[in-house]
């Protein structure tokens, strides 16, 4: 049964990555975001920390687990409380300091998270200490993964990629990318495949750095692949088409994933509630939690229905991760958790900024800024109305053909 705590085991951990939050993420928040483009180079050092915390077997990074589980596979009875959760939790601090820098860190890419979860042993060996973005969406092709037109032809012990991949976090900065493309377009979703590019790859380039709304510190990039030759070993999963089940082993990234982008939202959101909360007890409202929310003054009332939002959003982050860590299949509950928190978010800072009045618009406090970081949280990892679809499909026993 799963214990909605915080594992004893995890709360040095979780309290080291709030202070990482607190004294190194969230003071240089607000500089770059301003220096869209300039790469935050005290994250270097704390990569060294994260990296230096995991091989002592103290700490999880951002992205680097996965979720690995055999068809068929629900564990054998014992409760764990594992990286999936440690992970969740360490994202959920790290991004109360700032998201963008979290997603700015070196080698904690979300193209991590799927090398953890569809690798080989031999190919996770090959990969450590990579730091891996994941390059899915394409110009015509957004929250329909199945559409993807990149193409990847064999040939010899190499497959060639030609294709244009949009909105890639990180890909300026990484070392690779994981790329999804098509071994035949007339197949279908069964013929996507997965492969590791690393970023010197010939044909790989690098065409523009997008200027965005929020995340400002993380660099979101446009890549071209023309014949770019990738070795076969690099491709992730299987090499051979399923028409059944083809595309499962590349979606099951998503399990990961999506938890990871929940707990974003979830720190987000967490921070501006917060910082709301001083802003209202200093201009005299009061909350009380033993009187109903109709009999409080307007202000009150709906901040205790945010605090309540977030409350939902995040347990149900706890329970994706905590289901991944325990082999228990978790599509439906990753998406669940995504839809949750990432719509949280976007009304939590929104309201915060409304609650806060002037102050939160204007910069004197982060709300505006956390505001605009948390719209791409309900966007990338599969928008809020793709979530709804996964979880209706879910629930009601129909594919992707017949419930669109």
């Amino acid at each position: 049964m799963i214990n909605l705590e915080v594992p004893r085991k995890f709360r040095a951990f979780v309290h080291q990555a709030h202070q990482v939050a607190a004294e190194m993420l969230r003071p240089n928040s607000r500089h770059y975001d301003q220096a869209e483009h300039e790469y935050p180079k005290e994250l270097d050092l704390l990569a060294a920390l994260v990296d230096g915390l995991g091989a002592s077997g103290t700490g999880s990074g951002a992205g680097a687990s996965g979720v690995r589980r055999a068809e068929g596979e629900t564990g054998d009875g014992k409760v764990k409380n594992g990286s999936n959760l440690s992970s969740v939790l360490s994202i959920l601090e790290m991004c109360w300091g700032d998201v963008g820098l979290l997603l700015s860190m070196p080698r904690q890419g979300l193209g991590n998270s799927a090398i953890a979860s569809v690798a080989s042993d031999e190919q996770l060996a090959r990969f450590d200490g990579v730091w891996a973005a994941m390059a899915i969406t394409e110009p015509g092709c957004g929250s329909d993964s199945a559409n993807i037109r990149t193409t990847a032809r064999l040939d010899g012990d190499h497959y060639v990629l030609d294709g244009e991949k949009i909105f890639v976090t990180a890909g300026g900065r990484c070392d690779a990318v994981v790329v999804w493309a098509t071994l035949d377009k007339s197949l279908g979703r069964a013929a996507i495949k997965s492969f590791v590019v690393p970023k010197d790859t010939p044909g790989l380039t690098v065409e523009r750095l997008e200027h965005k709304l929020g995340i400002r510190s993380s660099d979101t990039a446009t890549l071209r692949f023309e014949n770019c030759r990738v070795p076969a070993e690099n491709l992730l999963g299987s090499p051979e088409i399923d028409r059944d089940k083809g595309f499962a082993g590349v979606m099951q990234t998503f399990d990961n994933t999506r938890p990871l982008v929940a707990a974003m939202a979830v720190g987000c959101a967490r921070a501006a509630l917060e910082v709301t909360r001083d802003l209202l007890a200093e201009a005299g409202v009061v909350l009380d939690y033993d009187r109903p929310t109709h009999h409080q003054p307007a202000a009150a009332a709906t901040y205790l229905q945010l605090e309540a939002d977030w409350e939902a959003a995040y347990l149900l982050t706890l329970q994706a991760a905590w289901m991944a860590d325990n082999r228990r299949p978790n599509s439906l509950q990753a998406s669940i958790a995504k839809a949750k928190a990432g719509r949280t978010a976007n009304d939590v800072t929104l309201r915060c900024v409304e609650l806060a009045g002037s102050l939160g618009y204007s910069e004197h406090h982060l709300l505006e800024k956390w505001a605009r970081d948390s719209k791409i949280l309900d966007i990338f990892e599969g928008t809020q109305q793709i979530q709804q679809l996964i979880v209706a499909r879910k629930l009601l026993g129909k594919t992707s053909a017949e419930l669109k």
